[in-house]
């Protein structure tokens, strides 16, 4: 049976280029990174490589890069190292209440340690309240974390105007760009970006690596003990074939760029309006123009999402209930609760993420089988 593959926001395959790219960084250039010897120093010449085809895709300098095993560990690094390193200005933070669980538990960890978190409001698009924001300021403010794009109803943020915001009330600001990187064109300097976290895996590049970008002179601590990798700032022995392939792998996403988002639009599109045209009585969750091209949230009135993930998975289709981090979680997702979904809609979600590999005919075929399993689980 064929497998026709729409949860890209989970994860996506890495690309053919990026796994040529990295093949010999597993046996032949096998060096170790802080090694002084020849392989070592080839290691370490391909790691740097790397860390400046990040910075240029996203305008940063090479040395405001650091690597990291994914991006929760990004966003724990930039979120508790920033907070704890300006401790003597504030202890007041402010997210939203739809952040990845890595933002979110990372903030509860920082409230049973003397922090104190203001969780801004979200309209019905999943659209962060700005008044909130700027009446949520205090001379205690140090850091503002919002993510770029949400990972499950693919609504994206205004992220230079709270930028903006943090800038003029000299406050840091960290961005979650997991979903966004290779989907939206990003300048950090532009934007007003103080920090920035991202995860190979979301753009055709390996599982297991990550990349942290803290714009240079701002204070942050190292939140993990041992070795003095990553300009003493992330302990551990750098994962170097996975640093290579994130570095490719960033670098060929945005040199696709146009071609690569004018596909995942016009197969959002197609499958959209499908279902629009359809009998299914179905929501389209978050912003309608404001979101990720290869976004399509849907909530189905009286469908259990996880019934429904299996009777696809039984036609050879894979798609998701929202976050792939909160899967086996019985309640309904927190966006959804957030932008103000009943229960009974919210519980009947089905987040579809398209990729490069995807066609019209998987569409048809995806639409096909929706219009004939979703009446059979409402008739139960």
């Amino acid at each position: 049976m064929k497998v026709r593959y729409f949860d890209h926001a989970a994860t996506t395959p890495v690309s053919s280029t990026v796994l040529e790219e990295m093949l010999p960084y597993f046996q032949l250039q096998y060096g170790n990174a802080s090694s002084m010897y020849s392989i070592g120093r080839q290691a370490k010449k391909a790691l740097e490589k790397s860390r400046r085809m990040v910075s240029n895709s996203i305008g940063a300098k090479p040395k405001e890069i650091y690597f990291t095993s994914c991006g929760s560990e990004s966003d724990n690094l930039a979120i508790k190292g920033i907070a704890y390193a300006n401790m003597e200005k504030g202890n007041h933070i402010i997210t939203s209440k739809i952040e990845h669980p890595a933002v979110l538990n990372t903030c509860k960890t920082l409230e049973k340690n003397g922090f104190e978190v203001t969780y801004l409001n979200v309209d019905k698009n999943g659209l962060v309240d700005i008044n909130q924001l700027i009446n949520s300021i205090r001379p205690s403010t140090i850091l503002i974390s919002v993510m770029f794009a949400n990972n499950e109803i693919g609504t994206i943020q205004p992220i230079e105007m709270i930028g903006k915001i943090a800038k003029e009330h000299n406050i840091l600001f960290h961005t979650d760009g997991v979903q966004a990187i290779g989907n939206v064109r990003i300048d950090v300097e532009k934007l007003n970006i103080d920090s920035l976290s991202m995860s190979g895996h979301k753009f055709y590049g390996p599982k297991g690596v990550g990349a942290l970008y803290i714009k240079e002179g701002i204070k942050f601590k190292k939140i993990q003990d041992g070795g003095h990798q990553e300009n003493d700032m992330r302990a551990g022995t750098e994962n170097v074939a996975g640093i290579v392939g994130l570095g490719k792998a960033i670098e060929e996403i945005y040199e696709k760029y146009e071609k690569y988002n004018k596909k995942l639009i016009s197969l959002r599109e197609l499958y959209i309006k499908k279902i629009e045209e359809s009998n299914l009585e179905a929501k389209l969750n978050g912003d309608r123009d404001k979101r990720l091209p290869g976004n399509a949230n849907f909530s189905f009135r009286g469908v259990n999402a996880q019934e429904l993930l299996l009777a696809l998975d039984e036609k050879g289709i894979c798609a998701s209930a929202g976050s792939a981090c909160s899967t086996g979680n019985p309640t309904p997702s927190h966006v959804l609760i957030a932008i103000g979904l009943e229960p009974n809609l919210a519980n009947g979600t089905l987040r579809v993420t398209f990729g490069e590999n995807n066609t019209n005919e998987d569409v048809e075929f995806l639409v096909d089988n929706l219009c004939e399993i979703i009446p059979k689980i409402q008739k139960k």
